[in-house]
């Protein structure tokens, strides 16, 4: 049976974590394949929010398996953090969730790192989580990082001193103030907790599951395609690959094995942080999307910019991606617009662009407005009640991507799902 992707589309905060909850009574298994603790996944039930940031979001369905993959980097610290409040609900987590050994740690000093390189940027920083993303994925790339598998060897703690000291003369170099001794206490706590799940060979597991005709299997992204670190808005992205490719890479699959691509998309556009935004709203809509759609990073707390829909950026991720499926979420929010702006082309140089260019910096939307529907659509349970405005909305974006909308959410908790026939 091949493995579904499921995925961002835009900068993140699309609403991955309500759909893969949705989706999951489908499948047998849920992975995780990229991304750290900088990725922040909501979901909402029984009228109670839950976030998570390393587990994948079929954790909270007792029959389902969870695997964190290789391309994951893993924080102990926030790993113990989510265990513990997973454990308050009664959910049996080492039942439920392996580790492939693959699995790159965030070491202490990997924060403090992240922190020193951003203060030296300046006015130029890209918006970093300080979550110790960044330096951990350069370790792995230098080929002196700690793996998951690490652990259970009796050089663990010398190879930790090792990268340690790599890491403070680094920062001996920087006019950054830290202290280690205690965040470092708390580290190797957090390892001994990790110790009570199974580490995995997550590439031998998942293949063997993929042989297997009754077992579904569906990859978890984190972040969005446009912070894809080679596609993104670069430098202002994140430090993996958040693309369909990066499942490959980041569970150890064959590209022939990808079954589904479910790309989400919000109805409108959010950012987080620095970068260019095309579409952002600087005025009363701006704001009153915000307002509306709670917009504050469930790992940051920072407020996200926000702003109409940017169909050419929709249409790059759908052509990156491979996207079969279009899952729209927060259509919600819309409810109360009189007018709804999309965004289908860029003015670049007084020329009209239907493309996502090298730099998007200075690009000038090009706008084409829809009557809104001026309803609440909360209460919808199928696609027959939706207001014939939204349906239009739907449909253009259809036409344009040549994509499918399979499911729209029309609310925050996980009934509030409408799936399309």
């Amino acid at each position: 049976m091949k493995v579904d992707v499921l995925l961002g589309l835009q900068w993140g905060d699309e609403g991955k974590g309500k759909i893969v909850d949705v989706l999951t009574p489908e499948y047998n298994v849920i992975t995780r394949f990229q991304g750290g603790a900088n990725a922040g996944h909501s979901l909402e039930f029984n009228n109670t929010k839950h976030v998570l940031h390393l587990i994948p979001s079929g954790i909270f369905h007792d029959s389902v398996i969870n695997i964190i993959g290789n391309g994951v980097v893993l924080d102990p610290v926030a790993f113990k953090k989510e265990i513990d409040d997973l454990k308050k609900l009664n959910i049996d987590v080492v039942k439920r969730l392996q580790i492939a050994k693959k699995t790159n740690l965030i070491i202490p000093t990997h924060k403090i790192l992240d922190g020193a390189l951003e203060k030296t940027k300046g006015k130029e920083k890209i918006g970093s989580t300080l979550k110790g993303i960044g330096p951990a994925y350069t370790d792995k790339i230098s080929r002196i990082a700690l793996r998951v598998g690490d652990i259970t060897k009796n050089n663990f703690i010398e190879k930790y001193k090792k990268l340690k000291a790599q890491h403070l003369k680094t920062l001996s170099l920087y006019d950054f103030n830290f202290e280690l001794d205690a965040i470092e206490k708390e580290w190797f706590e957090s390892i001994e907790l990790l110790k009570n799940f199974k580490f995995i060979d997550s590439e031998h597991v998942i293949n063997d599951y993929i042989k297997e005709n009754n077992i579904r299997i569906l990859a978890e992204g984190a972040q969005g395609s446009l912070l894809d670190v080679d596609y993104g808005s670069y430098p202002f992205v994140t430090s993996s690959n958040t693309i369909c490719a990066g499942a490959c890479t980041g569970m150890g699959i064959a590209p022939s094995n990808i079954g589904e691509v479910k790309g989400i998309f919000k109805a409108y556009c959010t950012r987080v942080g620095s970068g260019p935004f095309p579409t952002e709203l600087f005025d009363n809509d701006g704001q009153r999307l915000r307002d509306v759609g709670h917009e504050y990073g469930s790992t940051t707390g920072r407020p996200r910019r926000c702003g109409w829909l940017d169909l050419v950026a929709l249409k790059y991720s759908v052509t990156l991606n491979g996207v079969t499926q279009l899952i729209m979420t927060k259509a919600d929010v819309l409810d109360g617009f009189n007018t709804i702006k999309i965004a289908t082309g860029y003015k670049v140089n007084g020329e009209v662009i239907d493309y996502f260019p090298y730099d998007i910096e200075d690009v000038e939307p090009v706008y084409k407005e829809f009557k809104g529907w001026n309803c609440d659509i909360t209460k919808y349970v199928s696609e027959n009640e939706l207001p014939k405005e939204l349906m239009e909305y739907i449909s253009f974006i259809e036409k344009e991507t040549g994509v499918p909308v399979k499911i729209v959410s029309v609310g925050p908790d996980r009934d509030a799902t409408i799936i399309r026939e």
